[in-house]
């Protein structure tokens, strides 16, 4: 890892429940209640997965739920540019609605190969919820249906979101800035 520091909260922890309770809420309402599978891809949207769907109880919806491991990183800070397919879904996507729930959009590269592989193996539908939508120059034309905070073109942490894969239990979103040694 390069030399950083982490030390300018962006979204502490109040703000971040605060907003994913409205999520919810959001995604509650346009939801079937009686199909409806929510896939995390790993690894940075676990924690907020895991917050998203304790809160579908009090819409009384019960989703299935499920995993999908991509990368375009590797240890780096820069996406590769191809996305890879290293844990798979188990779950039956025919006539399901999906969500599909990541940490950040940037390139959007994973989530427009996520989307495209769900309708593929027949899902009625397909919505997206990031935690974060970095205000950059997309590789695809991609919007998120569902969005937790718009951020700058930062490298963050905190929330799930990692740096070589450190920093995920920090309870807040931070930015990560690099020193020069």
């Amino acid at each position: 890892m390069q030399p950083h520091t982490i030390d300018k909260q962006l979204f502490t922890r109040e703000q971040i429940q605060t907003r994913i309770h409205t999520l919810i809420d959001e995604i509650a309402a346009n939801s079937d209640a009686e199909n409806l599978v929510m896939i995390g891809i790993l690894r940075g949207s676990f924690i907020f997965l895991a917050d998203l769907v304790r809160g579908f109880e009090q819409h009384k919806i019960h989703p299935r739920i499920d995993f999908i491991s991509l990368s375009s990183y590797g240890a780096g800070t820069e996406s590769s540019g191809s996305v890879k397919i290293m844990h798979d879904i188990s779950e039956n996507l025919v006539g399901a609605d999906v969500v599909v729930v990541d940490d950040i959009l940037d390139s959007g590269r994973t989530l427009a190969f996520a989307l495209e592989l769900f309708l593929e193996r027949g899902a009625r539908s397909v919505r997206t919820c990031v935690m974060l939508d970095k205000q950059t120059e997309r590789a695809v034309d991609l919007e998120a249906d569902h969005v937790g905070f718009l951020v700058e073109d930062l490298f963050v942490v905190g929330y799930g979101l990692d740096y070589d894969n450190h920093y995920r239990e920090l309870p807040y979103i931070a930015e990560v800035t690099f020193t020069e040694r």
